[in-house]
């Protein structure tokens, strides 16, 4: 391990495996990577000088478990960039829970670490600046979607305070950001944003932008190291299948016999079957007249939702991984034993995997931090289940994946997509709602929009920033530039927003 001591945008110390030795480097990147070459199997750690006593040396190998991992703290509320990079970036990955472990590509140069290996195979494709920070948010930016694991990391140091340094944030710094990971129209829109809702017009900086090019990564570099975690995940090795359904004997069927001859054969298929029908019983007759080689068990309930339905399951389980699955879906017979190997390669405690129809294109192609959970398609480790439900105020809406999504990430449990683990999701025509819902603002002849159940997700995982790009994009999405219709827009966006807060 090397740690490379800074403050004020210089290197003021460098420890090489236990020998200290002084430096006055200004360019701490190049620093960087200039120690990254002298050892290579190292992890190179930076530090602010002010928390030198503070670093949790002992943490690292745990935080550090596997050589595709970058991790930093600022113990700060405030981001280089400001919240103002909200009016750009719509993903979960902003809005970052710094008591655990949060995924995010917001770096910091308080303190963090990254492998030398990583840097190494890098150095000719990243641009090395001089504002350390800019570096890290740009380094981490390109390659986190490229299969970089990067996390806010508060167990890098220990009972830390908010570090006194310059703040070198500037709207110039944004706007050139902006530029240069994401398409020239982002730069246009968060121009449009600051007039809008920060009654400010940033020409400077936005013209300034335009002096620099977008930066790019070669997407298969960091394909070239391989992964081991060190943390041992995996102990039984068993797993759960829940299933919510209603209505689909035969699809269900199909996704039984899969399981039934999956090479690791899980432990219990729960499966809450529902029907409104207060007279009606099981359909399904073949859960007992067939024999099955896991143990089945079995939920008859006359209230449908899948939120509740999955609520009931998980009460259910017994075993060390729970496989979310839909009733509706079809793979192949290793889908479980390759979930297991994967999840104990990377340390992970969550995964989602690839779940298409038939014929769909594929777009992300590489082992990555996922922006989004599915439901019907992740294994997630049972304890964490435990800590956590399906939100029922967003039964028969939209929006339920994508708020257990959120609380998993605030648990300190990163979701990771395994694009090589398929399932063909079948979209079956008798799936949905089956009984329409009448929802309490239908029944007062109300029309908000969005609904209300997507409103409730965005205002409680989204920055206000976000969630004021959401509004945007939304009023541009349904009424292109006629602003004659903002009124309109108004009155059943503030609907939305007063059911969001009743349901």
């Amino acid at each position: 391990m090397v740690i490379v001591y800074h403050e004020d945008n210089k290197v003021v110390e460098i420890d090489c495996l236990g020998k200290s030795k002084a430096s006055m480097q200004e360019n701490i990147v190049k620093t960087l990577f200039e120690v990254a070459v002298d050892y290579q199997d190292c992890l190179i750690i930076w530090c602010h000088i002010q928390l030198k006593a503070k670093l949790n040396i002992k943490g690292f190998k745990e935080i550090f478990h596997h050589p595709k991992i970058m991790a930093s703290y600022n113990p700060s509320v405030n981001c280089f960039l400001s919240e103002l990079i909200g009016y750009v970036e719509g993903s979960p990955f902003l809005k970052i829970n710094k008591k655990n472990t949060y995924p995010t590509w917001l770096m910091s140069g308080v303190v963090g670490g990254v492998q030398a290996s990583v840097l190494n195979i890098l150095k000719d494709e990243i641009q090395k600046d001089r504002n350390f920070d800019y570096f890290l948010h740009s380094f981490a930016k390109l390659a986190m979607q490229n299969g970089l694991f990067c996390y806010s990391e508060p167990n890098l140091v220990k009972n830390c305070l908010e570090v006194t340094q310059k703040n070198n944030s500037s709207l110039f710094n944004l706007f050139r950001f902006v530029k240069q990971h994401y398409k020239i129209q982002w730069s246009f829109f968060l121009f449009f944003n600051m007039i809008v809702y920060e009654r400010k017009a940033p020409i400077l900086p936005l013209l300034n932008s335009f002096f620099y090019r977008r930066r790019k990564l070669n997407p298969n570099l960091l394909e070239k190291i391989e992964v081991k975690s060190r943390n041992k995940i995996i102990e039984l090795e068993t797993i759960d299948v829940i299933i919510p359904t209603i209505g689909r004997k035969e699809y269900l069927y199909d996704v039984l016999k899969d399981l039934s001859i999956q090479t690791h054969l899980p432990a219990n298929v729960i499966i809450v079957e529902q029907n409104s029908n207060p007279d009606s019983i099981s359909e399904l007759d073949y859960l007992f007249n067939e024999f099955w080689p896991f143990k089945i068990k079995h939920t008859f309930v006359h209230q449908v939702g899948a939120c509740n339905a999955r609520n009931l399951a998980i009460k259910e389980v017994g075993s060390e991984w729970t496989f979310l699955a839909d009733d509706d879906i079809r793979f192949d017979e290793n889908l479980l034993k390759s979930v297991l190997s994967n999840l104990k390669k990377y340390g992970a405690n969550c995964l989602t995997t690839s779940c298409l129809k038939e014929n769909e294109r594929q777009d992300f192609k590489i082992i990555h931090q996922s922006g989004i959970f599915g439901s019907g398609n992740s294994v997630v480790k049972s304890q964490f289940l435990k800590l956590i439900s399906f939100n029922k105020a967003l039964e028969f809406g939209y929006g339920e994946d994508i708020d257990f999504g959120m609380q998993l990430r605030n648990l300190g449990i990163d979701i990771i997509y395994f694009p090589r683990l398929r399932i063909l999701h079948l979209k079956a025509p008798i799936g949905g709602f089956r009984n329409k819902f009448i929802f309490p603002w239908e029944l007062k002849g109300e029309n908000p929009n969005p609904s209300p159940t997507v409103m409730h997700v965005k205002i409680n995982h989204l920055t206000k920033q976000q969630l004021k790009r959401y509004k945007i994009i939304l009023f541009l999405k349904l009424h292109k530039v006629n602003f004659f219709a903002v009124n309109r827009f108004t009155i059943s966006w503030n609907l939305s927003v007063k059911w969001s807060k009743k349901i």
